[in-house]
C-alpha cells in the first residue's frame, strides 16, 4: 500500500450521486489533477462512458451491491478510508493493517425523498424505498473528519472546489472544509426532518391530526437585513420570500419593508380576481386605503382619497401592471416600496429616478397563501392555519327587517374583504369600489368607529350612505349606533355576540340593513 499523501491534499474521491448534474466536468477536473476516482454503481458508468478511469465501490470493498442497491457502500474499506484521522499513528496502523485506502474527498448527493413524497399519490412504499442510508453515513463520516477530508452534497460547489484544488497544489484550505461540513450536516439534518414529517403526516393523518407532533424548521438564510425593527436590532431574512418577489431596483429590504410587503401582498391577493385593477396603501403593517377602477391609476386615486395624510413612506400594491399614468401619478409623494405584478417599461424608468425608493415585482404562482402562520411567543412558537376563509358575502345572512341593495351588498362585499386586513379592533367604512375610512387597533370597538369617523372628518369624506364591515361582533348597539349617526346605512359583521338580538333591534330600529356572516377576521 503506498503511504499516506501530505495533510489535506486530495489524491482520492469517492463519487455517489443520484442527481448527476455536473458529474462529468467534476470528474475531468478532478483526473485532470491527478486524483484517483472511486465511485458507485451508476456513479461510476458515467463517468466511464464519458472517457474516465474509475474503480467501482465493489471492486474497492471486495463486496458487490446486494440487497437491489440498498448495501453498497457500507463498509469499513469505505467509511474506514473517510473517517481515519491523518494525525493519529494508531489510525495510520489501522489503515495498513487492513488495506484501507484513505479517501480525501467525498462527493454525494442522496435519494430523492423530498421531490417523491410531494408527488400526488405517492404510496408510503415508494417514500420508504427512496430513503437514502448509505448516502448519509458517508456524508456524516466525511463531515465528522472534516479536519483532513473535504465533503460536497451540492453540485454547485463543484466549480468552486476544482477551482481552489488548482489553486492550492490539490488541497482544500481548512476553511473550505469546515464551510463544506457546515452544509453537509444542514443537508442530512433536512433530509432526516423530510422523513420525519412525511413519516409523521403519513401517520398522525390517519388520526385525523391537523399538526404533527414535532414542529422543524429548516430555512436558508436569504438575507442579513440592514436592522430590525430599530437601528439598535439586527436581523436577517430566512426562506424562500425573494423566489416570489423580484427586488427590481431600490435600496435593500429592511426587516419593516419585508413585514409591510407581506401584508400587501396578502391584501392584494384577495382582490386578485377582482375587475379590472385594484390598489392599496399600506403603513405600519396596516391599509390606510384600498380602492378598485378601471385603471390601476382610478383605483389609486380611490385608495388614496382614504388617508391623503397617512400614505407617505407607506406601501403602494396594485393588483395589475404599474403603468407610466400611475407611475406619474404616485411620483408626487415619497413612497418607501411600490409592489405589482409587473411594471411597463415606461414606467419603470420613471419610478427608477429615486434611488431610495425600492420597486418590487411579485409572482402571485409561487407565493404559497395555504402556509401554516406562525407567531413567535417566549419558548415557542403559535400555529395556526391561515386566514383564507372566503369573503363574497354568498352565504351571509341578513339579520334585519331591511335587505341590502344591489350596491349595498357590492360594497358590503368590498369592505368585508378589506377589513380582514385591518388591526383588531377593526372597522371599514366602504363604497362599492372604495375604502371611506378605516379605524383598526383600536382597544374597543366603539373606538375604532370614532377613529375611523374621525379620519374621515379630517379628509372631508362624506360617510353618508357608506357600509361598515366590523371584523368581529358588536358588543353592544353603542358602536352601530355610532356607525349610522356618522352615515352607515349597511353593516356587515360575524354576528355571534351574546347580545346579537339588541344589536338587531337597534339597527332595525334606525333603519338599516345588517348581516351577518357566521365568520370572524381577527388580525393580531
Amino acid at each position: 500500500m503506498t503511504s499516506s499523501p501530505p495533510p489535506h491534499r486530495v489524491a482520492r474521491a469517492l463519487l455517489s450521486v443520484h442527481d448527476k448534474t455536473g458529474l462529468v466536468d467534476l470528474g475531468r477536473g478532478l483526473a485532470a489533477l491527478g486524483v484517483e476516482l472511486v465511485a458507485s454503481g451508476g456513479t461510476a458508468e458515467a463517468l466511464r462512458a464519458a472517457g474516465l478511469a474509475v474503480t467501482e465501490v465493489a471492486q474497492l470493498t471486495g463486496s458487490p451491491e446486494m440487497l437491489g442497491g440498498r448495501v453498497k457502500t457500507l463498509h469499513p474499506k469505505v467509511h474506514g478510508g473517510i473517517l481515519a484521522r491523518r494525525d493519529l499513528p494508531a489510525h495510520r496502523e489501522d489503515l495498513t493493517t487492513h488495506g484501507i485506502a484513505p479517501i480525501d474527498l467525498v462527493v454525494v448527493n442522496l435519494y430523492p425523498f423530498e421531490a417523491t413524497v410531494a408527488r400526488p399519490g405517492v404510496t408510503r412504499a415508494e417514500a420508504v424505498e427512496q430513503i437514502d442510508i448509505g448516502g448519509p453515513s458517508m456524508i456524516r463520516s466525511a463531515a465528522k473528519n472534516h479536519a483532513d477530508v473535504g465533503v460536497v452534497t451540492d453540485p454547485g460547489d463543484y466549480a468552486a472546489v476544482l477551482s481552489e484544488l488548482a489553486r492550492e497544489g490539490g488541497a482544500l484550505t481548512d476553511a473550505t472544509r469546515r464551510r463544506l461540513a457546515r452544509k453537509a450536516f444542514r443537508r442530512t439534518a433536512a433530509y432526516d426532518a423530510a422523513i420525519d414529517a412525511y413519516l409523521t403526516g403519513a401517520d398522525e393523518g390517519e388520526e385525523g391530526e391537523t399538526f404533527p407532533s414535532r414542529l422543524r424548521v429548516d430555512l436558508p438564510r436569504a438575507a442579513l437585513l440592514r436592522y430590525g425593527e430599530n437601528p439598535h436590532q439586527r436581523a436577517a431574512l430566512y426562506g424562500g420570500f425573494l423566489d416570489a418577489v423580484d427586488v427590481l431596483h431600490g435600496k435593500e429590504l429592511s426587516f419593516n419593508n419585508v413585514v409591510d410587503v407581506q401584508a400587501a401582498l396578502a391584501l392584494i391577493l384577495d382582490f386578485a380576481a377582482a375587475a379590472p385593477a385594484t390598489a392599496a396603501i399600506l403603513k405600519h403593517n396596516t391599509p390606510c386605503g384600498v380602492g378598485s377602477g378601471t385603471t390601476p391609476l382610478e383605483a389609486y386615486q380611490r385608495a388614496f382619497a382614504t388617508d391623503r395624510e397617512s400614505p407617505f413612506g407607506g406601501i403602494i400594491v396594485v393588483s395589475r401592471a404599474f403603468d407610466l399614468a400611475l407611475a406619474r401619478e404616485v411620483d408626487e409623494i415619497f413612497t418607501e416600496v411600490l409592489v405589482a405584478p409587473d411594471f411597463d417599461a415606461d414606467a419603470l424608468a420613471l419610478l427608477r429616478k429615486k434611488k431610495n425608493r425600492r420597486l418590487l415585482r411579485f409572482r402571485a404562482d409561487r407565493l404559497d397563501t395555504a402556509q401554516a402562520d406562525w407567531k413567535r411567543i417566549y419558548g415557542g412558537v403559535l400555529v395556526q392555519e391561515p386566514d383564507l376563509a372566503a369573503d363574497d358575502l354568498e352565504h351571509a345572512r341578513v339579520v334585519t327587517k331591511s335587505t341590502p341593495s344591489a350596491d349595498e351588498r357590492a360594497a358590503l362585499a368590498f369592505a368585508w374583504r378589506v377589513v380582514k386586513h385591518v388591526k383588531s379592533n377593526a372597522i371599514v367604512f366602504g363604497a362599492k369600489d372604495r375604502t371611506l375610512a378605516i379605524g383598526g387597533g383600536a382597544t374597543s370597538r366603539v373606538d375604532a368607529v370614532h377613529a375611523a369617523r374621525e379620519k374621515a372628518a379630517r379628509s372631508g369624506t362624506s360617510l353618508a350612505g357608506s357600509v361598515l364591515a366590523s371584523d368581529a361582533f358588536f358588543p353592544f348597539a353603542d358602536g352601530l349606533e355610532t356607525a349610522v349617526s356618522a352615515g352607515a346605512a349597511a353593516v356587515v359583521q360575524p354576528g355571534g355576540s351574546t347580545r346579537d338580538a339588541e344589536v338587531i333591534e337597534a339597527a332595525d330600529r334606525l333603519g338599516i340593513t345588517m348581516v351577518f356572516t357566521g365568520t370572524r377576521h381577527f388580525r393580531h
